[in-house]
């Protein structure tokens, strides 16, 4: 790995810990919670209006972000007091929109997100990889379902403090052990396989024209 890629990468994870971090502190700890609600819908909306900007044009970005910008300053306080289901709507409605995003791939004779995915680093795919990257499509809707659902029976159920510790420091984990067993599992139906994962699929996949 290059000293750039490392950097990169070092950089990633200090902004991780660091936003984490302060969602909890905002979550159980902080009397008011401004710096929250910055951090609930701030990367919702940024990546919403990057992904309106390259749909679409940058004026409509532009027009969406100033509508924005508007509600926000409306409804501010309003966000403030419910700060916490603000998050959860954030939480909850990722996670759900992936496991949904995953699951809806895997209906009838569509391809598999997984599969398209691999299609765009490795094609053409054998069968074989096209069955394999489907059953790997399906684990991660159980996976972002599971998840989903254990992050509303903590929030009806636990603590603040417990939901925010689940949400903050063992979703991303999670997630990180889920790519690790994929790839050991891969290594062994797929052994002939290219050795790239999915994030370098995901890369290509959205620096493609579509």
């Amino acid at each position: 790995m290059s000293w750039r890629r490392r950097v990169q990468l070092a950089a990633i994870i200090a902004f991780v810990i660091a936003y984490a971090g302060l969602s909890h502190y905002s979550n159980s700890i902080a009397k008011t919670h401004d710096v929250g609600v910055g951090l609930a819908l701030g990367p919702v909306l940024l990546i919403g209006l990057v992904l309106l900007w390259r749909w679409t044009h940058l004026l409509v970005a532009l027009l969406a972000a100033a509508a924005a910008a508007l509600l926000l300053r409306h409804y501010w306080p309003l966000l403030e007091r419910n700060f916490s289901v603000v998050y959860l709507l954030q939480e909850a409605g990722f996670y759900s929109l992936m496991a949904a995003s995953f699951g809806w791939s895997l209906r009838g004779h569509e391809v598999a997100l997984c599969t398209q995915l691999a299609d765009k680093v490795h094609a053409p795919l054998s069968a074989q990889e096209v069955r394999y990257t489907r059953q790997v499509t399906a684990a991660w809707t159980v996976f972002f379902l599971a998840i989903t659902l254990v992050t509303l029976a903590l929030f009806t159920l636990a603590p603040l403090r417990i939901w925010s510790l689940f949400a903050n420091f063992v979703v991303v984990p999670l997630m990180v052990l889920m790519f690790a067993a994929e790839y050991a599992v891969r290594r062994r139906v797929l052994p002939q396989a290219e050795r790239s994962g999915l994030l370098a699929a995901v890369r290509v996949y959205f620096a493609s024209p579509h």
